[in-house]
């Protein structure tokens, strides 16, 4: 039986996000990113769309590497300004029951201990419906606003967020038992004391000296872990703790080997590779004819903003792309900021060479994806041939507008999929994590390592 294809929708508390001058489009409405309506209409067209979740990116900092100055992306609204997404999720919760919602939080700048109520806090009132995808940053400016000189080095920064998972573990997991809640009207007690345990860490970075954790346990306890780097150490990341990886290639002959590199790592350490859901991320562009779609994708591109393109890529590589000439190649260069982003225009396709041109044709509508224009069922083909090509799980559906080009995908080509047994005819029940991996399984298992920290009755 062919695999079924999971859809996140792929956005950011900002302007635009992955298509930089977008906004600008007269059926766009990102501008109103600041209002809750915007959201909240969001949400009801996902889960008309069956979509498995919202992926809320986010990025701490501005990008302010292109002409070493935040201008550009401020002038094109490149990222910036940007919100933080956690406040969007209990309005959207609110107007919505199967939805999932994977967010983003960044652990450099985020102490485990208040981090971990915040999740705890939104798993309860969403009935489980929450996911973290768990970053470490990649800009020199949101260290500045955290008071120090520059980032951690890249690997480092890793290796401090396998310390972080491991305290955070012990707060959801380890602190409160199943049982230890008993909510006692005749006998006044609403929680017994011996089923809450103390909790104490002490590694290089971290350290939680006899606390508890300020939640009872909530349903999933451990949100639905996401992680989103496939360098080296990233991939060994993602092999230790994620359920879900978010990649971006603009290639099968890129995404295919990151999928399989991880799955690899996963069993070496005794998971299932299976397990692991592989999203990358992808445009998609609908038309009822080819010509429609076409002219519509056309359409689009008269908005690309190439200041604003140029600005994205500069945050995400390091590189000051301000002072190259359109026509140079681009080449790889080794920094502390993020990896893959650059793996993808130097070394990810040998058989490519890209220019600066190159570059912003490719970023200004759908950032580091691929993007697919055409018919519905032309459309499906497509997306089929890349699951068979890459061995991922689901798409991180990135947009042009928002949300037209997502209400294209629940009314046009959620239909094609779902006629074709490609896609759910229903959202199963559960949580997030139990609609992801099966009935029952809304708490993490062995050998998962989260699972290790749990005490008391198991769930």
């Amino acid at each position: 039986m062919a695999k079924q294809i999971r859809l996140n929708a792929f956005a950011m508390n900002c302007v635009a996000h992955q298509s930089p001058g977008l906004w600008t489009h007269p059926r766009d409405r990102t501008a109103e990113y600041n209002r809750l309506p915007y959201w909240i209409d969001l949400a009801k067209t996902l889960e008309r769309g069956r979509f498995d979740g919202l992926f809320l990116a986010d990025v701490l900092g501005v990008y302010d590497v292109y002409g070493n100055s935040p201008d550009a992306a401020l002038r094109n609204a490149a990222q910036t300004p940007s919100n933080e997404p956690l406040l969007l999720l209990s309005a959207m919760a609110a107007v919505t029951k199967n939805l999932g919602f994977g967010v983003t939080s960044n652990l450099s700048f985020e102490p485990p201990y208040p981090f971990a109520r915040r999740m705890s806090t939104l798993d309860h009132l969403t009935e489980g419906r929450i996911g973290w995808n768990v970053v470490t940053g990649y800009l020199d400016s949101a260290a500045r606003g955290a008071g120090k000189d520059k980032q951690t080095g890249h690997d480092d920064r890793y290796d401090i967020a396998d310390e972080y998972m491991e305290v955070v573990y012990k707060l959801w997991e380890g602190s409160w038992e199943d049982d230890a809640v008993l909510r006692d009207r005749k006998r006044g007690i609403f929680t017994d004391p011996s089923k809450v345990h103390r909790i104490n860490h002490e590694s290089a970075n971290y350290r939680i000296n006899n606390t508890i954790h300020l939640s009872e346990p909530s349903p999933q306890r451990t949100p639905v872990l996401y992680q989103a780097g496939t360098s080296p150490r990233g991939r060994q990341f993602a092999a230790k703790h994620a359920e879900c990886v978010f990649m971006s290639g603009p290639s099968a002959k890129i995404i295919a080997p990151r999928v399989a590199a991880i799955r690899q790592e996963a069993a070496a350490l005794g998971r299932d590779p299976a397990e692991i859901l592989m999203f990358n991320m992808m445009t998609i562009i609908l038309g009822n004819t080819e010509a429609e779609a076409a002219a519509k994708y056309a359409d689009y591109r008269s908005h690309i903003n190439p200041e604003g393109a140029l600005a994205l890529m500069s945050g995400w590589t390091g590189i000051d792309f301000s002072g190259y000439e359109l026509d140079q190649q681009v080449r790889h260069v080794q920094n502390d900021a993020g990896r893959s982003a650059l793996d993808n225009v130097t070394r990810g396709d040998p058989d490519r060479i890209w220019t600066v041109r190159d570059v912003i044709e490719h970023v200004g509508i759908g950032g580091a994806g691929p993007v697919v224009v055409g018919t519905p069922e032309s459309v499906a083909d497509k997306i089929e041939d890349w699951f068979e090509k890459t061995d991922v799980d689901g798409l991180n559906v990135a947009f042009a507008i928002s949300p037209g080009d997502f209400e294209d995908i629940a009314d046009m080509l959620v239909p094609e999929l779902t006629k074709r047994g490609r896609y759910k005819s229903e959202y199963a029940k559960g949580t997030l994590r139990e609609k992801l991996f099966g009935e029952g399984r809304a708490r993490l298992d062995a050998p998962h390592p989260a699972a290790g920290y749990r005490v008391g009755k198991k769930g």
